[in-house]
């Protein structure tokens, strides 16, 4: 049966803790932004710590509790790995975003919009359906 579910949390995730679009933390200025469409290295380092733990946590604890075996079952760290790797990778502004502001393609230039995290989202879902549900990367730990 095909199990969908990894993939649909990693989009929805991806969506809602990409730097500048609903926050940042840290901003520019202060602390905590919203809605500013920047991003910096450090944001997308904290942003993607809290994609980290809250895909471990939706993936993994949540799985493994609503599990009806009674013994031991292994985690499979796959579906965390590429989830958190891709979104390091695609997060608009840190190594292209597109499309840029001026040009199709811009690189390391650390802004974002609505339509490059459009089109990164649309990217981010492509790739990790590939890996997830086509090709079917395990990574098992115990």
């Amino acid at each position: 049966m095909l199990d969908c579910g990894p993939v649909v949390v990693a989009v929805v995730l991806f969506v809602l803790l990409m730097p500048g679009l609903l926050f940042q933390v840290p901003g520019r200025s202060r602390c905590l932004e919203f809605g500013n469409f920047q991003t910096s290295g450090a944001s997308i380092l904290v942003h993607s710590l809290l994609y980290f733990g809250l895909i471990c946590l939706f993936l993994l604890a949540i799985k493994g509790e609503t599990s009806n075996h009674a013994e031991y079952i292994m985690a499979d760290w796959g579906p965390v790995v590429m989830a958190v790797v891709l979104f390091v990778l695609l997060s608009p502004g840190l190594l292209f975003q597109l499309p840029g502001r001026s040009r199709v393609v811009e690189f390391g230039n650390m802004q974002t919009s609505a339509v490059s995290i459009f089109v990164h989202t649309i990217i981010f879902f492509g790739l990790i359906t590939i890996f997830l549900i086509a090709i079917g990367v395990h990574i098992y730990s115990g």
